[in-house]
């Protein structure tokens, strides 16, 4: 797969099922989430492109340290943690505090792959990575 570059499309078939969402009506369609089932293969092949990728990442110290959703050791649990600590310590300093919470749908399915593709590249990671995400 990195040798040559490229992900066979055996790999990138899902076996969708429908998934009824927690105190939904089952007879409605929009009661139920998609769950994607990929190949063995394609879940460790991903794993094996995370791991190169994360390491030329941390070389470069990327992601930023704020970034906690898939970093190694941090979840977004840790990021909440760091919120409501840092909302006490602005409260015990007397001073006022806002936030905004984003939720942007289908986020993933709007990566804007030429851009990302061109930050790859800017950040000189390897060129396998690159191709394979092309």
């Amino acid at each position: 797969m990195l040798k040559f570059r490229h992900l066979p499309n055996c790999w990138k078939t899902a076996r969708v099922l429908p998934i009824l969402k927690p105190g939904k009506d089952p007879i409605h369609p929009v009661s139920y989430r998609p769950n994607s089932l990929l190949p063995t293969l394609s879940n460790l092949g991903e794993k094996l492109i995370l791991n190169r990728y994360i390491t030329h990442a941390t070389k470069l110290r990327l992601p930023m340290p704020q970034q906690f959703g898939f970093t190694p050791q941090l979840s977004t649990t840790h990021q909440l943690l760091r919120v409501v600590e840092n909302i006490h310590e602005e409260k015990n300093s007397n001073l006022v505090t806002a936030a905004i919470f984003l939720d942007i749908a289908k986020s993933f399915d709007k990566v804007w792959i030429e851009g990302l593709i061109h930050k790859l590249i800017a950040y000189k990671f390897p060129q396998f990575i690159v191709e394979i995400i092309q």
